[in-house]
């Protein structure tokens, strides 16, 4: 991933309780990392994200989750955690992530995740919002694939 492309940067320290019995943080840990990413992505665009939907509008569910993984994360150390939006089409869109150890910035990890854009009522894929397509938009600039729905162009 080309990391020139990540404005939206935060933080995480590692806790003593998501290290493993190796010493170092546990695989499945890292997914919650980029998870708090995400969130915090969402809320600096100004996307109010609940338990039930986002902005009120519709529900998201990932649809696929990939990680590679570089080197681990061990206790105390502080993980910045790099996150966009690469992509968006008619029903879904990619979160791409970075974490990297702050201090000498080693990379530790990078994630894609799909989600998919549902109907709050039938919980079925729908169109992605064009509020949100927009601030995304503002947002990340040409650093996002943005595919608007046809009856928009």
């Amino acid at each position: 991933m080309e990391k020139s492309k990540f404005k939206f940067k935060s933080q995480i320290r590692v806790r003593n309780y998501e290290i493993d019995w190796q010493g170092i943080v546990h695989n499945a840990n890292y997914l919650l990392y980029f998870d708090v990413g995400r969130v915090a992505y969402l809320e600096h665009l100004g996307i109010k994200v609940d338990i039930n939907s986002i902005q009120h509008e519709s529900k998201i569910v990932v649809a696929r989750n990939e990680i590679d993984y570089f080197s681990a994360a061990r206790f105390g150390e502080v993980i910045d955690i790099y996150t966009r939006i690469s992509f968006i089409r008619n029903t879904s869109f990619a979160f791409e992530g970075i974490l990297e150890e702050s201090k000498g910035q080693r990379l530790i990890a990078e994630n894609t995740c799909i989600h998919v854009w549902l109907d709050q009522r039938t919980n079925q894929p729908t169109t992605v919002s064009d509020s949100f397509r927009k601030l995304v938009q503002q947002y990340e600039g040409n650093n996002a694939r943005i595919t608007w729905p046809s009856y928009l162009v």
